[in-house]
């Protein structure tokens, strides 16, 4: 199967598959990024060979995996600034506690993020070479994690919205997201600002609703001022094609993970 298409590109390399954006290939002598498929089932999973995973990765980029920086992903609002390592010739794994997105504008620092249908959000702006990576699940996106990213980029680095750019990468979609009334009135209630589009965003069908958590993030950064052509889908459903992206609602207990990266050279 190859996934590819107007906004991202399928590579197969070295034993592993992953997506980039083309958007960001333009940018190619200043970031290097992907998002990753067909790795272990349990990649991600501390306990059993996430270093190794991590290192097919690396190799297959051309990266180095020691500098690695991963969020721990407790579907918080949090975003960290990163400065530099805290482990010297290892990967910042389990370092940085209740945090969902990293930024940063230092060089060779790869920050890392995990999903099974949650949304992984790749920010950069090509003008203040400042990069992010934000995990958005349905928890985060009723947190607005993404409008704190981008605000923490304007505040931490002098970002103009404008100019940044946010690449969504796989993920479940409307078509799959489907909730009972409780989840649902969450998202009802927190998103009144966005009323003229609620008909778009929450589909109900008999006693469930279908809620488009891709389309409130695009909302939300348009609203801050991200350029509609800078906000880059990749389109693709994580339980369309289970297959091959791994999804939590799809696969069960037995769950795999991909991992999205993203750094400055």
């Amino acid at each position: 199967m190859d996934l590819s298409n107007k906004n991202v590109i399928h590579i197969k390399k070295e034993g592993i598959e992953y997506l980039q954006f083309r958007k960001l290939l333009d940018y190619s002598n200043i970031i290097t990024h992907a998002y990753v498929l067909g790795l272990d089932k349990n990649f991600g999973d501390i306990n059993k060979n996430i270093y190794m995973d991590y290192k097919i990765l690396c190799d297959a980029l051309d990266i180095n995996y020691n500098n690695i920086v991963k969020t721990n992903q407790t579907h918080t609002d949090n975003v960290g600034r990163i400065d530099k390592k805290i482990n010297i010739n290892e990967p910042d794994f389990g370092v940085y506690k209740n945090t969902d997105g990293l930024i940063t504008d230092k060089k060779n620092l790869i920050l890392s993020t995990i999903n099974a249908d949650c949304i992984l959000l790749l920010f950069f702006d090509p003008v203040k070479k400042v990069i992010a990576n934000i995990h958005s699940g349905w928890k985060g996106t009723l947190k607005r994690i993404s409008v704190k990213a981008v605000q923490k980029m304007q505040k931490e680095y002098r970002c103009n919205p404008e100019d940044i750019i946010c690449c969504i990468c796989p993920s479940i979609r409307k078509c799959h997201f489907e909730v009972d009334r409780d989840v649902y009135e969450l998202f009802s209630n927190e998103f009144q600002d966005l009323y003229n589009n609620l008909d778009e965003i929450i589909e109900k069908t008999e006693n469930k609703w279908h809620i488009d958590t891709v389309l409130i993030n695009k909302i939300l950064l348009k609203r801050l001022g991200l350029k509609d052509e800078n906000i880059i889908d990749s389109g693709i459903c994580s339980v369309c094609n289970k297959d091959i992206v791994h999804s939590y609602r799809a696969e069960g207990k037995d769950y795999g993970l991909a991992t999205a990266v993203i750094s400055l050279i």
